[in-house]
C-alpha cells in the first residue's frame, strides 16, 4: 500500500497543480471581468467632451486604456488617473471607487459635481492609497467612514460643507490631507490629532471655528499646517512646539488672540513662519529668533508690542520679515544689517523711533524695503542700494532729515520710491532725475531746495511725480523725459516764469497741479491737448491773459481750479456747456462779463467767482444781474430773428423729446397671450422690438435667445425668463428700471422688460463674443491686460458714478462677455437675489468671505470678486480647476505664498510668461498681483475702492521695466 500511493503522488500532485491554475485564471479573469464592467459603467454615466476616453473599448486591452496603469503581475487595474481631462458628472455609488485591487484613484481638476458618494470611505476597496478629488465642484458633506490604509486624501477646492465628520481620526495612515478651499463649518475635531503619520494638513480657506486642538502634539510626523483663512479663535497651542519636524506652519487670516507661544521656539527645522492677520498681543518670544531655518517670518498685522530684538541676528537664511501693522516700538534693531539673504523688510505702520541702521543694505541682498508710518529720525543711510537690486524705497511719514543719499542716486534697480512727509533737505543731483526705471517718484513735503529746471530729467518710465510742498525755484523744466506722466504734482514752491508749452505733449496726464507758486505769464493753450486730464490746478499764482477757450475741447476735464492768478477777459462761454466739467473756481482775477448759467456754473458757490467783476450766473453765484442794454440798435433785429430761430429748434427738440420719452414709458400691448406691460429704456429699440419677437424668441431656445433678429430692423437682443413671476415684488421692478439707465461700454446693457400676470422677460443687448471662462487660457497678455482694465472701469463706474451705487454681485468669469475687439462687457446681477443664479453665488468660489457669511454683499465684495479674476488672468488658475501643486492650497493664500516665496515662473501662466511673449514683463505681472492680493484681502476695510484699483492698474500696466529672479512680497 505505501508502495502504490508513493506512485500514485506525482499524478495526485500534478493533478492539483492543474485545478490551481484553472481556478487561478478563473479568478483572474472573473476580476478582470468585473473591472472592465466597472469602467465601463463609469464612462457611461458621464461626459467626456474631450473624447479622452475615446479608446475605453473591446478594441484595446483595458490596460492600454488611456488613464489606465496596471500592475505587472495580474493585471489589474493598479492606478486611475483622470486628472484634468475636461470631465463631467456625478459621481454614482457603484462607481471606479469598488476597482478591487487599485490603489491611486485621482479625477482632480475635473467638473464633477453633486454629492461624493456616501459609501465611498465604507465600500471603497481596501487597497486604495491615493485618493485625489480636488478641484471640482462636488457639494453636500463629507461622507462618513474610513478607510485605514489611505495615504493621501485630497477633497480641496470644492464646495462640500457641513462639518469635518470626527471618523477623519480613523484613518490612521493618512500622511496627506487637505480639505482646504471649501466651505467645511464648525470645529476641528479633536480626532484628527489621532493620525499620527500625517505630514501634510491643510484645512485653509473654509468656515471653521473654535479652538486648534491641543492634542497636537501626538502628531509627531507633522511638516506642514495650514489652516488659514478660517474664523479659529483662542491661543495658539504651546503643543505645536512639539512637533519637531515641522517645515511650514501658516495661521493666518484667523482670529487668534494672546501672546505667541515661546515653544514656537522648538521647531528646529521651521523655514516659514505665518501668523498675519490675527489678534496677537505681547512681545515677539526671544525663542523665535533661535529657529535659524527661517526664510519668511510674516507676523504683521496684529496687536504685537514691544521691541524687536536683537537676537534677530540668528536668522541668517531669513528672506523675507514682515513686522508692519503692530504696535513694536524702540529702534530697528541694527542685528537687521547682518542678514546676508535678507531681500524684503517691512515695518511700516509702526511706532518705531531712532536711526535707520546705518549699514542696512550694505551686507543684505534688498529689493523691497518700507519703513513707512513710523517716528524714525536721522538721515537715510548711504547703503540701502548696495545690493543694486533694490526697486522699492517706502519711507513716508517718518522724520527723517539731510539729503537723499548718493547712492540712491545711482541706484538704477529703483522703480517706487516715495519718502514724502520728512524733513529732508538739499537739492535733486543730477544723477537723481535720470534714474531710468522710477515710474512712481513722490518727496512732497519736505525741505528740499535748488532749481531743478537747469537740470536735465531723463526719467523715461516716470508716472507719477510729485515735489509739492518743497522750496524749489527757478523756472520749471520742459520735459522730464517721459511721455508717460499721468499725475504731476509741483504745487507749493517756488517756481517762477511762465508754464512751458511742451507740457502740452504729456498725453497721458489726468492730474495736473502748479499751484501755489510764483509762476506768470498766459496760461498756454497747449494743455488743452492733454485729452485724459481730469482735474488741472494752476491757481495762487500770477498767471495773466485769458482762461483757453480749448479748455471746453478737453473731454474729461472734470476740476479746474485757476482762483487767485491775475487772469482777465471773459469766462469762456463754452466751459458751460461741458458735460465733464464738475467743480470750477476762478476766484479772485480780474475776469469780466456774463457767467455762463450752465453746466458746472449751474450751482457754483459765490466762493468760487467772488473777486471779480462778473455778472450773472445762476442764484447761487452770488453775482448781480447783467445790466441789459437801453439802446435798441440793429442788432436788435437780429436778435428777435436768432431767438425766433431758437424757440423753432426747441419747438423741434420738445417734439422729439416727448415723443422719445413716449417710446420710453411703459405700454399695454394684447396679444393672443394675454396683456403685456410693455417698457423699453432705449428709444431706437422700441421701434425695433415687439411683444411677439420677445415671446417667440423666449420660446425658442427655452428662456434665452442668443441672436435672435426682430423682423423691424434687423436688431439683436437676448431675452431672459424670470422664474415664479407672483413672488416677484414690486421694488422689484422700479429697481430693474435703474439698471435699464445704466450706459457704459463695458456693460451688458438692458434694453428692456416684458411682462404679464403670467411670464416676465428682461430684454438684453446681444454682444456677440465668449465668456472669459472660455476664452481665458488663449489670451495674449496685451489682450488680458485690456479685460482687466476693461472690467476694472465698469467697477470704477457703477461704484463712484452711479447714486446710489450699483453692486455686480457674482464677480466672476462666468459674468463677463469678451466681445470681438477685446472688450469686456459686464452682466449684472439682478436686484434682491431673485434669481437662482444669484443665489447660488452666495456658494461660489468667487464670492467674498464676509458675504459668504452674511449673504450680504457689497462694494468691498465686488473688489475681492475682481480681485480673484486678476489672479485667474495672472496665472490661468481659477478657485474650481486649478492645481496648486504639492501644497494643494487656496487659490488666494497660494498666490498670495508664490508671491512671497516663489519665482515669478512657478506661478504664472505658461502662456503670459516672461520671455515667451513679447508683450510680457515682469513687474506689470508682480505689480498686478500685488494689486489682486490687496483686493482679496480678508479685512474688507483693506481692499481698495473701484477708483484706486482703476488708477493703480493703469498704473501698473505701463511699467515697462523688467526685475528677474526675485522673491516678491507685497507692500504699499
Amino acid at each position: 500500500m505505501a508502495k502504490t500511493g508513493a506512485q500514485a503522488s506525482p499524478v495526485v500532485v500534478f493533478s492539483m497543480f492543474m485545478l490551481f491554475i484553472v481556478l487561478f485564471f478563473s479568478f483572474v479573469v472573473s476580476d478582470n471581468g468585473k473591472e472592465v464592467e466597472i469602467l465601463l459603467s463609469f464612462k457611461s454615466s458621464i461626459y467626456d467632451p474631450s473624447g479622452f476616453l475615446s479608446n475605453w473599448d473591446s478594441s484595446a486591452t483595458f490596460c492600454q486604456w488611456h488613464g489606465v496603469t496596471c500592475n505587472n503581475n495580474l493585471s489589474h487595474v493598479d492606478k486611475l488617473d483622470l486628472s484634468a481631462k475636461n470631465l463631467t458628472g456625478k459621481l454614482v455609488s457603484s462607481s471606479i471607487f469598488h476597482l478591487p485591487f487599485i490603489q491611486t484613484l485621482n479625477i482632480s481638476n475635473n467638473q464633477f459635481y453633486g454629492e461624493i458618494p456616501e459609501d465611498i470611505f465604507s465600500s471603497s476597496s481596501s487597497s486604495l492609497r491615493f485618493l485625489n478629488l480636488s478641484n471640482n465642484n462636488f457639494t453636500g458633506q463629507i461622507p462618513s467612514g474610513s478607510i485605514p490604509g489611505l495615504e493621501v486624501l485630497d477633497l480641496s477646492n470644492n464646495m462640500l460643507s457641513g462639518k469635518i465628520p470626527p471618523e477623519i481620526g480613523s484613518f490612521y495612515s493618512l500622511k496627506f490631507l487637505d480639505l482646504g478651499g471649501n466651505v467645511l463649518v464648525g470645529e476641528i475635531p479633536v480626532s484628527i490629532t489621532n493620525i499620527t503619520s500625517l505630514q501634510f494638513l491643510t484645512l485653509a480657506s473654509n468656515q471653521l471655528v473654535g479652538p486648534i486642538p491641543h492634542g497636537l502634539s501626538k502628531m509627531k510626523s507633522l511638516e506642514w499646517i495650514y489652516v488659514g483663512y478660517n474664523n479659529l479663535s483662542g491661543q495658539i497651542p504651546e503643543e505645536i512646539g512639539m512637533l519637531t519636524s515641522l517645515n511650514h506652519l501658516d495661521l493666518v487670516y484667523n482670529n487668534l488672540t494672546g501672546e505667541i507661544p515661546s515653544s514656537l521656539g522648538n521647531l528646529s527645522d521651521l523655514q516659514y513662519l505665518f501668523l498675519y492677520q490675527n489678534k496677537l498681543t505681547g512681545s515677539i518670544p526671544d525663542s523665535i529668533f533661535g529657529l535659524k531655518k527661517l526664510v519668511s517670518l510674516d507676523l504683521s498685522d496684529n496687536s504685537l508690542s514691544g521691541e524687536i530684538s536683537e537676537l534677530v541676528i540668528h536668522l541668517q537664511n531669513l528672506e523675507i520679515l514682515h513686522l508692519f501693522c503692530n504696535i513694536f516700538t524702540g529702534k530697528i534693531p541694527k542685528a537687521l544689517t547682518s542678514l546676508p539673504r535678507l531681500q524684503v523688510l517691512q515695518l511700516w505702520s509702526n511706532r518705531l523711533s531712532g536711526e535707520i541702521p546705518e549699514s542696512l543694505g550694505r551686507n543684505n541682498n534688498l529689493t523691497i524695503l518700507d519703513l513707512s508710518t513710523n517716528n524714525l529720525t536721522g538721515r537715510i543711510p548711504d547703503g540701502l542700494c548696495s545690493s543694486s537690486r533694490l526697486f522699492k524705497l517706502i519711507l513716508f511719514s517718518n522724520s527723517l532729515e539731510g539729503a537723499i543719499p548718493k547712492n540712491l542716486s545711482t541706484c538704477t534697480s529703483l522703480q517706487r520710491v516715495r519718502l514724502q512727509n520728512n524733513r529732508l533737505s538739499g537739492e535733486l543731483s543730477s544723477e537723481f532725475t535720470k534714474l531710468p526705471l522710477v515710474y512712481f517718484l513722490d518727496v512732497s513735503n519736505n525741505d528740499l531746495s535748488g532749481n531743478i529746471g537747469d537740470q536735465e530729467w531723463d526719467m523715461p518710465a516716470l508716472e507719477m511725480l510729485s515735489l509739492a510742498g518743497n522750496r524749489f525755484s527757478g523756472r520749471l523744466p520742459n520735459s522730464f523725459g517721459s511721455q508717460k506722466i499721468e499725475d504731476l504734482d509741483l504745487s507749493g514752491n517756488g517756481f517762477s516764469g511762465t508754464i512751458p508749452r511742451s507740457f502740452g505733449s504729456l498725453t497721458e496726464l489726468m492730474q495736473f497741479s502748479l499751484s501755489a507758486n510764483k509762476l506768470i505769464g498766459e496760461i498756454p493753450e497747449e494743455l488743452s491737448s492733454c485729452k485724459k486730464l481730469v482735474s488741472l490746478d494752476l491757481s495762487h499764482n500770477q498767471l495773466s491773459g485769458q482762461i483757453p477757450s480749448g479748455f471746453a475741447e478737453m473731454p474729461v476735464l472734470s476740476q479746474l481750479d485757476l482762483s487767485d492768478n491775475q487772469l482777465s477777459g471773459e469766462v469762456p462761454p463754452q466751459l458751460g456747456k461741458m458735460e465733464s466739467l464738475i467743480q470750477v473756481n476762478v476766484s479772485h482775477n480780474y475776469l469780466h462779463g456774463s457767467l455762463p448759467s450752465t453746466g458746472a456754473f449751474l450751482a457754483i458757490n459765490s466762493s468760487a467767482v467772488s473777486g471779480n467783476d462778473l455778472c450773472g450766473g445762476a442764484e447761487t453765484s452770488g453775482l448781480p444781474p447783467c445790466k441789459k442794454v437801453k439802446n435798441l440798435n440793429w442788432w436788435f433785429y437780429v436778435a428777435c430773428s436768432l431767438v425766433a430761430l431758437v424757440l423753432l429748434a426747441f419747438a423741434a427738440f420738445g417734439f422729439i423729446f416727448i415723443r422719445k420719452r413716449n417710446n420710453l414709458e411703459l405700454k399695454r400691448v394684447e396679444n393672443e397671450d394675454g396683456i403685456w406691460e410693455l417698457q423699453f429704456f432705449d428709444s431706437n429699440v422700441s421701434k425695433s422690438v415687439t411683444v411677439d419677437d420677445i415671446t417667440l424668441s423666449a420660446k425658442q431656445v427655452n428662456g434665452i435667445c442668443r441672436g435672435n433678429k426682430s423682423s423691424a430692423n434687423d436688431f439683436q437682443f437676448v431675452v431672459k425668463e424670470m422664474n415664479d413671476v407672483n413672488s416677484i415684488p414690486s421694488s422689484f421692478w422700479s429697481e430693474i428700471k435703474q439698471l435699464g439707465k445704466l450706459q457704459h461700454p463695458n456693460l451688458v446693457n438692458l434694453i428692456g422688460t416684458c411682462r404679464s400676470d403670467k411670464n416676465a422677460y428682461l430684454v438684453y443687448e446681444y454682444i456677440k463674443g465668449k465668456l472669459l471662462s472660455e476664452i481665458l487660457h488663449e489670451l495674449t497678455w496685451g489682450r488680458r491686460r485690456k479685460i482687466a482694465m476693461g472690467i476694472a472701469k465698469a467697477l470704477k463706474f457703477l461704484h463712484s458714478y452711479c447714486s446710489p451705487s450699483i453692486i455686480v454681485g457674482d464677480m466672476s468669469p462666468e459674468r463677463v462677455i469678451v466681445d470681438g475687439k477685446d472688450e469686456p462687457r459686464l452682466r449684472l446681477s439682478l436686484p434682491g437675489l431673485l434669481s437662482t443664479e444669484n443665489k447660488a453665488f452666495i456658494s461660489s468660489a468667487y464670492v467674498a468671505p464676509e458675504t459668504r457669511e452674511s449673504k450680504d454683499m457689497s462694494e468691498k465684495s465686488d473688489i475681492y470678486g475682481f480681485g480673484l479674476i486678476l489672479i485667474e488672468l495672472l496665472t490661468g488658475k481659477s478657485p474650481a480647476d486649478a492645481e496648486f501643486g504639492d501644497q494643494h492650497q487656496s487659490m488666494v493664500e497660494w498666490a498670495r505664498y508664490c508671491y512671497s516665496d516663489c519665482h515669478l515662473d512657478m506661478w504664472v501662466d505658461p502662456m503670459i510668461r516672461p520671455g515667451h511673449a513679447s508683450d510680457v514683463n515682469h513687474n506689470q505681472i508682480v505689480e498686478t498681483l500685488n494689486l489682486a492680493l490687496h483686493c482679496t484681502a480678508g479685512d474688507p476695510t483693506a481692499r481698495p475702492s473701484a477708483t484706486d484699483v482703476s488708477k493703480t492698474l493703469q498704473s501698473a500696466f505701463r511699467i515697462t521695466s523688467c526685475v528677474s529672479t526675485l522673491k516678491l512680497s507685497s507692500s504699499v
